[in-house]
């Protein structure tokens, strides 16, 4: 992580050091490093196959006991590895996915998950047109700082344009998409003041119960003008009517494919972590691994929302997934009093231009 060269592509400071032993060396700084350096697989001794059949089974909802018995793996085995596939899913989801595009309608709901140190909330949104899954956050408590960190991360995939976000009835969306989809205006003297996006319209479906079985509905334009609503609304293929159909699809969808979300289990998880890292290995499956019904065929290959995104042209497969090299963040110089030597001014020169 000290080298200069880090996070740079492309740039021919990689030879091979050992075809046999599939090591590599940097001419920067002279370091030589696996060719499983940076993947889940560095350093474990299970041949490759083997790990992406358990990750695979575990990310349609095959449970952990069921794994231990067909494979013969420890428990421990098994959960490692499901952490590993889930931190290097949720790289692959923030480097590819959260790119700024045109969202056009957006639909974000909560999933009520019990575990053994208790209730968890699981909030996560969608992009509606393409069913892109947009990310998730898990915690303790359904308050506004889960609300802010999904919406967050809505944001940076969004793109400045008409935009519609459609939730439940939970007060706390409305104030938190108004103060994340805002702009400084410009032209004002002094601190620039935030405004609102001006085509951005914010609707509720609230569900209206007797007991426990749902009776009707309510439908509310709480932000925004009426054209905007019908003009988001009706962009979006086959979704003619207001409602919340699509991201509880994708709940349901959730919750069939990773164990510990199931509502009836005896998998529950124990940590909010397992979950986090679960959600991420489902949702990344999801959008490059899976096509989808609803999407349009193209070029008769049927499309996974990846590919109706724009993202990838192709179905994913689970070895793309691991083996997805996500670049590190550039290198900074060290920041010192005085000036900086030569050797040092020519690094920054040639590996930071910014930094001039």
């Amino acid at each position: 992580m000290d080298c200069p060269a880090r996070g740079q592509i492309g740039e021919g400071n990689i030879t091979i050091h050992s075809r046999q032993r599939q090591r590599y060396r940097c001419t920067v700084c002279g370091k030589t490093f696996s060719a499983r350096a940076g993947t889940m697989f560095y350093r474990r001794r299970t041949d490759e196959e083997t790990i992406m059949q358990v990750v695979t089974l575990v990310g349609h909802g095959c449970p952990i006991p069921a794994i231990e018995a067909a494979f013969g793996f420890q428990a421990s085995t098994i959960r490692a590895w499901i952490d590993a596939a889930g931190a290097q899913s949720e790289a692959v989801h923030h480097a590819v996915v959260m790119q700024e595009r045109d969202l056009g309608q957006v639909q974000a709901d909560e999933i009520h998950v019990k575990t053994q140190a208790g209730v968890l909330w699981v909030a996560m949104a969608m992009m509606v047109s393409t069913r892109l899954w947009l990310g998730g956050a898990v915690s303790a408590h359904r308050d506004r700082a889960l609300i802010t960190h999904v919406i967050a991360l809505v944001v940076a995939c969004a793109q400045w344009g008409p935009l519609l976000v459609v939730t439940d009835g939970l007060s706390t969306y409305v104030d938190v998409v108004r103060k994340a989809f805002r702009t400084r205006q410009p032209g004002a003297r002094g601190r620039p003041r935030m405004v609102p996006w001006p085509d951005l319209a914010i609707a509720q479906v609230v569900k209206q119960y007797t007991g426990r079985a749902v009776t009707g509905t309510c439908h509310r334009l709480v932000h925004g003008t009426v054209s905007t609503f019908l003009t988001q609304l009706w962009r979006t293929p086959g979704c003619q009517v207001l409602n919340t159909a699509y991201i509880e699809r994708l709940n349901g969808t959730f919750r069939a494919r990773l164990a510990t979300l199931g509502r009836r289990t005896r998998r529950s998880a124990r940590r909010s972590t397992t979950i986090a890292r679960g959600m991420y290995l489902v949702g990344t499956l999801y959008n490059f691994c899976t096509p989808h019904a609803s999407l349009p065929v193209g070029h008769g290959t049927p499309q996974t929302p990846a590919m109706a995104a724009g993202i990838t042209d192709h179905v994913w497969t689970i070895r793309e997934v691991v083996h997805y090299r996500v670049p590190p963040p550039r290198w900074e110089p060290p920041r010192q009093r005085g000036r900086r030597s030569k050797e040092m001014q020519a690094k920054i020169d040639r590996w930071c231009a910014d930094h001039h």
